[in-house]
């Protein structure tokens, strides 16, 4: 039950990356004004947090039948690890480092669309193929 889960969860954080890009891509604005909310507030904050956790987690438990599972495994990691850090910080220091990464980071919002997409389809290629060996 719980691999079941964490494929769930790793399929649905494949099709977020992949909504991410059309986002990043065709609505701009939309995405931008979505970005710029990330450690807007401590409530978003720790979802966001809590959504990281999550997935690292899902990702970690999940990745021994994954195609690439080595690398999968590590990125599970190390999004735990780093949330971990971010954690053990008050939440106004993610804040401010947000409000200065995501202006920086739009700039190249073409970019993110198409690393986003990539990303969420390998993660999705990884799972069907993974699943069939």
């Amino acid at each position: 039950m719980i691999q079941n889960m964490a494929l769930s969860i790793v399929v649905v954080t494949g099709l977020y990356f992949i909504a991410l890009a059309a986002a990043s891509l065709f609505l701009p604005a939309q995405t931008n004004r979505f970005l710029l909310g990330f450690a807007g507030s401590p409530v978003k904050h720790f979802t966001e947090l809590i959504l990281r956790f999550i997935v690292g987690g899902a990702l970690v438990l999940y990745a021994p039948q994954m195609l690439f599972s080595d690398t999968f495994n590590i990125f599970g990691w190390v999004l735990l690890v780093t949330t971990t850090c971010i954690l053990l910080m008050p939440w106004r220091w993610h804040h401010r480092f947000a409000q200065y990464a995501i202006p920086q980071a739009i700039r190249h919002l073409a970019l993110i669309g198409v690393s986003s997409l990539l990303l969420g389809g390998v993660m999705l290629v990884a799972v069907i193929r993974g699943s069939t060996f």
